[in-house]
């Protein structure tokens, strides 16, 4: 038997929720629906955790008490962006699909005004809308509001947080005076206590205690690192876990676009996503992401509002929040619908008591973790790629293939084969940048294993004449190579390094773009160095390499450098479109059967 039924729904509604696979009310949706269809016409407050089911809790009333046989416009959802109004509306219309005099609209900014008014010329019952779009409309006479019974401020918390504040006020304005409002938020700040004061009359409340049963299903750990190791430190968890599927939260757009773009020009799949996208830029974004073809989204806190994205494996901070309840709604994107997730910050060693507070105001426990060693990195990835190995079906062109080796590997006892294979994979691990060592630190400031602040002065030291423009023992150089070419920044170190014949070590200070890097070479590697790559081309395009110390000043994308850890080489980016993957990792010395040949 479908338990909504008991909640005083009536049959076609049920229908429906029981075609969707809707059998148990949540908490919020058990006590919700009952109190506003028994009570109607009445003010309501929810209180209620990110994804505890708070749409159906006043989406199902609201179909229930709308007058289908009226033309006009009853309800008003207001909803702080346009991914969750695009959501809300969706689901509305999929609860009234038995219903086909029920029409809902979504308005949002970002999307044709003129395409929304066309819609909005058809009788519509229900507007879900968010603020700034729905003035526009009200501006231009193309929405009449003075028939609205019903206002939901769905959200309300994060819309106050982005400002909305004066455009609710304007809203509201144009409704009725009897109208009845229904506030949903998962927090109660002085703000929105404003506004129940000044708009609700006696409001009836539900509050669901969701924390506990949330964080039954979601670990909540950190991990304490240098600010200029947090990238690097992603990477090792991202390497160790290449099934992981995540959200990275940052505070800033540009920090959001860097990050991504660093991560991308290192073959991960990730991409970025902020208010600085459009629309369409966003829902791209998000379909690639809901259809796994990245591993990754970058996201700022606004941008992310409204995201329902199943089996998310992971939810990682890059920074935490300035505002401690938004760590909640963050955290609260996994270890849904009974599956497990994990919560996990990145904290300098200073921000340790946002911790403490964390755990105090959230009643939550976090547990402390180690960024994983390169030793582990190297041991997973041999793992893995011997079960790919054991679980691989033997293509039948194999056999041709290895009849035209000749026996090229005879000579090679098993072992010696075995172990050439094995250095292929490690080869993937590279770590550039001095990040080849442990990557923890101490929360109060040392790094593990240090007396004092000597030995990091020392790598700092060490760093600084790595990285620092036009230091001694340095070199810079240009070529004509780029992302154009389907070439990686591990791919590129091992095409330099293979072709010059130099260490891997010896090339540093990466700077991608989409026809040509710039690089560094340490001086006591690059004797000849431009000669090296005389007489090679790629694709019938001579390789040009000259020295560039006066050129353009280096990008910081790419320095975090190292190899993505994905079994059969770095990936291309998700989305690229950057043509057929070339193998660049010649064989040492500079012979031609790397990714440029001679002529």
């Amino acid at each position: 038997m479908n338990n909504f039924s008991k909640l005083g729904l009536s049959a076609g509604v049920v229908e429906v929720l029981d075609q969707m696979g809707f059998e148990n009310p949540t908490p919020v949706q058990q006590q919700a629906i009952p109190m506003l269809l028994e009570n109607n016409p009445t003010d309501f407050i929810g209180l209620a955790q990110t994804g505890t089911g708070k749409t159906a809790a006043f989406g199902l009333p609201l179909i229930e008490l709308i007058d289908v046989d009226n033309r006009a416009t009853q309800a008003l959802i207001m909803a702080p962006t346009r991914e969750l109004g695009q959501q809300t509306a969706a689901q509305l219309k999929e609860f009234a699909k038995n219903n086909k005099k029920l029409n809902v609209e979504v308005v949002y900014g970002g999307a044709n005004i003129v395409n929304q008014i066309k819609a909005l010329k058809k009788p519509t019952q229900i507007i879900v809308a968010t603020p700034g779009r729905l003035l526009d409309l009200i501006k231009r006479k193309a929405v009449s509001l003075t028939n609205v019974r019903y206002v939901v401020l769905d959200e309300a918390d994060e819309m106050l947080n982005m400002g909305f504040k004066e455009d609710i006020d304007e809203i509201l304005s144009h409704t009725l005076e009897d109208r009845v409002t229904w506030l949903f938020s998962a927090t109660m700040p002085k703000e929105i206590r404003r506004i129940i004061k000044k708009y609700m009359d006696a409001p009836l409340e539900v509050a669901i205690n969701t924390e506990q049963k949330s964080n039954t299903d979601i670990t909540h750990q950190y991990v304490v690192t240098k600010g200029a190791n947090k990238v690097p430190a992603l990477r090792r968890f991202m390497d160790l876990q290449p099934e992981m599927r995540a959200i990275l939260f940052c505070r800033t757009k540009r920090e959001t676009q860097q990050i991504a773009d660093d991560l991308s020009n290192l073959g991960y799949g990730v991409e970025a996503l902020h208010g600085d996208l459009s629309q369409a830029q966003r829902d791209a974004v998000m379909k690639r992401f809901k259809t796994r073809a990245m591993q990754l989204l970058v996201a700022t806190d606004v941008a992310a509002r409204g995201i329902d994205v199943n089996d998310l494996t992971h939810v990682m901070h890059h920074q935490l929040p300035d505002q401690l309840e938004s760590y909640t709604h963050r955290s609260g994107r996994t270890g849904r619908a009974g599956k497990k997730g994990i919560s996990l910050a990145f904290i300098n060693p200073r921000e340790g008591r946002r911790i403490t507070e964390l755990e105090k105001r959230i009643k939550i426990t976090f547990e402390k973790i180690e960024v994983p060693t390169v030793e582990e990195l190297k041991a997973s990835r041999i793992n893995n790629w011997a079960n790919l190995i054991l679980n691989t079906e033997v293509d039948e062109q194999a056999n041709d293939i290895l009849y035209s080796l000749h026996g090229k590997f005879a000579h090679l006892s098993e072992n010696d084969l075995l172990k050439r294979l094995i250095t292929t994979q490690l080869d993937h691990l590279l770590i550039q940048d001095g990040n080849e060592g442990d990557l923890n630190e101490l929360q109060g400031g040392n790094r593990r294993g240090d007396s004092d602040g000597g030995s990091r002065r020392d790598r700092r030291d060490r760093g600084d004449r790595r990285s620092s423009s036009g230091s001694a023992g340095k070199n810079r150089y240009f070529i004509n190579i780029g992302t154009i070419d389907g070439m990686t920044i591990p791919d590129f170190v091992h095409y330099i390094s293979d072709t010059a014949g130099i260490k891997r070590n010896d090339v540093g200070d990466i700077s991608m773009q989409k026809t040509s890097t710039f690089f560094d070479v340490d001086t006591d590697g690059g004797s000849g160095f431009e000669d090296k790559f005389k007489g090679l081309e790629i694709e019938g395009r001579s390789i040009r390499v000259n020295r560039d110390d006066e050129g353009p000043k280096r990008s910081s994308r790419g320095n975090s450098g190292g190899g993505s850890g994905y079994s059969g080489g770095a990936r291309k980016r998700s989305g690229g479109g950057r043509g057929p993957k070339r193998d660049y990792r010649g064989a040492r010395g500079g012979s031609s059967r790397g990714g440029g040949r001679r002529r």
